[in-house]
């Protein structure tokens, strides 16, 4: 339990909630534009199923179609975005951890000296 309490102690929180409302905006964002995009193709279904409108000229068509490959464009770069900055944070969470490991192996190092000197101390006291 204390292992765990140093590693989140030693995590730069200040980067990371300096960092939390960007994320939560870009995700915000992510999450917003893909519901508006599936909004509109939901509607662009249900005008061309529902068929109380004749069928859209072929350059509109094509015109909706490059709208849209553009916006899923926008949308996976602002995930990639979002995914990068998460790897950020998740990165320095594995450095801090790795640091507290190295830290702790140094500590059972120090520990295991010192208990051998103070059994090296008993047993030279004992015979004396």
């Amino acid at each position: 339990m204390v292992g765990w309490v140093t590693a989140l102690k030693l995590v730069p929180w200040g980067d990371v909630i300096e960092a939390t409302p960007q994320i939560l905006q870009a995700a915000k964002k992510l999450l917003g534009a893909t519901r508006k995009g599936k909004a509109e193709a939901t509607a662009a279904g249900s005008i061309a199923d529902a068929g109380t409108e004749a069928a859209l000229p072929t350059d509109v068509q094509l015109q909706h179609l490059r709208e849209r490959v553009l916006q899923l464009e926008q949308e996976q770069l602002d995930g990639a975005a979002l995914i990068q900055s998460l790897a950020q944070q998740n990165a320095q969470v594995i450095q801090a951890v790795e640091d507290l490991r190295q830290h702790n192996r140094r500590l059972t190092l120090a520990l295991t000296i010192v208990a051998c000197a103070c059994a090296g101390l008993l047993v030279w006291a004992l015979k004396q």
